[in-house]
């Protein structure tokens, strides 16, 4: 009940900040007698859509202590504390990050690594993961946390949700207007119930439909640390054991701030669909396919073979149009509309006809929308953007 509490509290208060961000910006007057001015709107979006998960990112690691009383170990002497840190540090030498902090909470067997920043992340395991783990396997799911890390998923994902949430907002609103004005007719000069109505399902909609792609990635994502965790093991097996043995334990529930970045989560049926992980046996059956060999110099954490976990996802040349940018964001996905479109038409079959073919539709726009943004933005833009958040 505390955390529910808590996610409730913090969201309003970001969008309390961000909605006098935007009356002190001007970006929320995008409604004017002339009509519905599309640059205001599209400021407001942006600040709405990246400012939340902005946010979001910058107080996820003390939100994360705080939410699940976790202790930090580093500089404990306690034996036990010392391996984990060892451990850690091990790693994140390897990975060539700096020593995150360290800590450790009561719950059911589960991790997570979070921070807004690669170089000061925070990695924490759960007392019922050490209980019902080896410490190989242990130290698998510590790679595998790391790699997190190392990979900048954290800022990635940010970034991702951020792209989306623009997407949501700006679309609902001028789809909104078009009802209202064009479809219904509403002449007057502000806009109409049709609009604030439409607006209101669309960034339900549409909040959904986003929502699945962004657990697209983040599945992906899953996969690569997975295998980055093998490298940083130097053989795969133990990783292999470890998601094997949490196959049957049950992970619990870990806050939502930081439940994309566990170690597992157990979604069935529709929910699937929204899950951030994949299943379990998807990424054992991912592990025993790759190459143990290290990938190309300068690519991601489990960039490894040509038909390993990353397949479908392009290395950062140094000579390429992007440089050689931190959060390798310039990624070349072989299906992503594939991987959204084909659970999404299972999922429409039982809807009619032409509500099914609209939410393809508006999958597919979203789709190519993201995947413009990706593969098009000039690198000045991405430099910028990294610069601000090192």
């Amino acid at each position: 009940m505390k955390r529910i509490l808590l996610f409730v509290v913090t969201n309003l208060a970001v969008m309390l900040v961000l909605g006098i961000a935007a009356s002190l910006l001007g970006v929320n007057r995008f409604l004017t007698a002339n009509g519905l001015n599309l640059g205001a709107l599209l400021g407001f979006a942006a600040l709405m859509g990246f400012g939340g998960a902005i946010i979001s990112l910058l107080i996820s690691k003390p939100m994360a202590k705080w939410s699940t009383k976790a202790q930090v170990i580093n500089g404990s002497a306690d034996p036990t504390h010392r391996w984990i840190v060892g451990a850690v540090e091990n790693f994140a030498q390897k990975a060539g990050i700096r020593m995150p902090e360290v800590a450790i909470y009561d719950g059911e067997p589960n991790a997570f690594a979070t921070g807004a920043f690669k170089n000061s992340a925070l990695v924490a395991v759960s007392t019922g993961l050490l209980h019902s783990m080896s410490r190989e396997e242990v130290e698998a799911v510590i790679g595998h946390e790391v790699a997190h890390v190392a990979n900048g998923d954290m800022v990635t994902m940010a970034l991702i949700q951020g792209v989306m949430n623009t997407f949501v907002v700006f679309l609902s609103r001028v789809i909104g207007y078009f009802v209202d004005k064009v479809v219904l007719r509403n002449n007057n000069e502000g806009p109409g119930i049709g609009y604030y109505v439409t607006t209101i399902v669309l960034d339900i909609v549409l909040g959904v439909l986003a929502a699945v792609i962004v657990a697209w990635f983040s599945r992906q994502r899953e996969y690569r640390a997975d295998a980055g965790a093998a490298q940083l093991m130097g053989r795969k097996q133990p990783m292999i054991n470890a998601l094997a043995r949490l196959g049957g334990l049950d992970p619990g529930e870990l806050p939502k701030s930081v439940a994309n970045m566990g170690i597992s989560s157990r979604p069935g049926g529709m929910m699937a669909l929204l899950s951030s992980h994949p299943p379990l046996e998807d990424r054992i059956r991912a592990c025993n396919r790759r190459s143990e060999r290290r990938g190309p110099a300068g690519a991601p954490f489990g960039a490894v073979g040509p038909q390993g976990l990353t397949r479908g996802i392009r290395p950062i040349r140094k000579n390429s149009s992007f440089g050689r940018m931190p959060l390798r964001l310039a990624m070349r996905f072989d299906s992503p509309k594939k991987a959204v479109m084909a659970p999404m038409s299972q999922a429409s079959s039982s809807l009619k006809p032409w509500a099914r073919s609209a939410a393809k539709s508006a999958s597919s726009m979203v789709c190519d929308a993201v995947q413009t943004f990706i593969a098009k933005s000039s690198i000045a833009r991405w430099r910028g953007v990294m610069s601000a958040l090192r």
